[in-house]
């Protein structure tokens, strides 16, 4: 360090090393004079003489020495002041500079932090709010399924009251026939829907809570990152001239539980892929969710297409044997008809046949008083009697016929009920299938309603 004007005037090689002592040169120094007391007791006469003044004085070059002494003390205690005073200006210097440097490093420290922290920040408000927006989607969705849900109870009811109402049907039209195979079928589906959509609704509502968990883990590291940016940017903008800054000896160390840069990052990435590994869960849930209420809309509507279209044959099939049905019983009406006709033909004839009976009778016992040889089996006896029993043969024959004719008036007469019965069957089997079966379906919800759109 540099010195004053005086001690460069004294000599520049003082600065570097001990200064030489100064000596007197040896023809300057007086010879010491040894004075010896020749009568030192107590009764000499000397020790008088001298009384009141010392006998061991410094010499002069003691003196001379001494002040030497006290110069090069006093010159090094001034060299090596302002060697001190060099040297603690440039300590304060380094100090004040490494406070500075440490100071904007630390500063550099907090921003790049801050960066760090608005990074994790940002892909947490990221994360909350796909998290978010897809628990909206899902619970949409969830809707849709609730929706679809209710709407099966409608197919349902049809197919559960089209099956009760075909119980009504009279024999022998009460068959297990296409109708009530795919009616039965219907019904099946429809329970084994409701249990799928039941099941799927306890899932989505299951996605939908682990959401929302993993939305609150994320939001809560979020607020604790919201919150230790806005103390970390507090701490970046103090500076030595802030007036809210003050001593915190006990701060100066690391909290036992505090975290590690690697441990801090690895918590919000480990809380961003769990929340992102249930957005994925959810987004593919959504879509189960979609081809789920398609299937399900696609299998009700061709399931009732199928039943539709059953209904339709059998009502056609109905129809058809109830036309036939009454075309016969035109045809036995008309014979029946005809038979009591021809009944009535036959009990005139066979009452036309009474007068000739009559006359050859009343003939032949009016002959039978002839007297003597003239009761004579003549050609004419032989003819009444021959028209007696050809009338009798033929009454006979048409009563024959008659009872025939009767017996199968009797036979067309019971088919003739019969074949009412069965046309009257029929006609409330075609009622029960047209005009409450397939009436009641037209209220079958359409395929947005059982996909739930409606």
């Amino acid at each position: 360090p540099a010195g004053g004007p005086s001690a460069m005037a004294q000599a520049g090689v003082l600065l570097t090393k001990e200064p030489a002592p100064q000596a007197v040169p040896a023809s300057d120094l007086p010879v010491k004079v040894c004075e010896v007391a020749l009568n030192a007791g107590p009764d000499s006469s000397s020790g008088l003489a001298t009384a009141g003044f010392r006998t061991a004085k410094y010499l002069l070059p003691e003196w001379r020495r001494s002040n030497s002494d006290l110069y090069h003390k006093a010159f090094t205690g001034c060299e090596q002041a302002e060697r001190g005073r060099a040297e603690a200006k440039e300590l304060a210097e380094h100090a004040a500079a490494t406070a500075q440097r440490t100071q904007q490093a630390s500063t550099a420290a907090l921003g790049q932090r801050l960066q760090d922290i608005h990074f994790w920040k940002a892909e947490l408000q990221k994360e909350i709010e796909d998290l978010d927006a897809e628990t909206g989607l899902l619970a949409a969705q969830k809707l849709r399924l609730e929706k679809a849900l209710d709407a099966t109870k409608v197919p349902y009811a049809i197919a559960t009251d089209n099956l009760q109402c075909r119980e009504r049907r009279q024999p022998p039209d009460l068959v297990s026939d296409e109708v009530e195979r795919e009616l039965l079928k219907e019904a099946e589906l429809i329970r084994n829907i409701q249990e799928l959509l039941k099941r799927t609704l306890t899932q989505a509502g299951n996605q939908m809570r682990l959401n929302r968990d993993h939305k609150e883990v994320c939001e809560m590291d979020w607020s604790d990152k919201v919150e230790t940016y806005n103390i970390d940017d507090k701490c970046g903008r103090y500076s030595n001239q802030s007036t809210n800054i003050q001593f915190h000896p006990s701060s100066v160390k690391f909290e036992e539980s505090a975290s590690t840069p690697e441990t801090w990052a690895k918590f919000s990435h480990d809380n961003i892929y769990r929340a992102e590994r249930e957005k994925l869960a959810s987004i593919n849930l959504r879509a189960l969710i979609d081809n789920i209420l398609h299937d399900v809309s696609e299998d009700l509507r061709m399931q009732c297409a199928a039943v539709n279209e059953a209904f339709a044959k059998r009502c056609e099939e109905l129809d058809d044997t109830k036309h036939k049905l009454e075309h016969h019983l035109k045809k036995i009406l008309k014979e029946i008809g005809d038979q009591e006709a021809n009944i009535a033909a036959l009990k005139e004839a066979i009452r036309d046949k009474e007068a000739p009976m009559k006359v050859a009778q009343t003939r032949l016992y009016d002959r039978s008083f002839r007297p003597n040889t003239e009761l004579c089996r003549d050609e004419a006896q032989f003819r009444l009697i021959s028209e007696a029993e050809e009338l009798t043969e033929s009454i006979e024959s048409l009563k024959k016929k008659l009872l025939e004719s009767e017996q199968s008036l009797r036979n067309l007469e019971d088919t003739r009920m019969n074949l009412e019965k069965e046309i009257a069957v029929k006609t409330n089997s075609i009622f029960i299938d047209r005009q409450k079966c397939m009436a009641h379906r037209t209220r079958y919800p359409v395929v947005l309603k059982l996909a739930g759109y409606q």
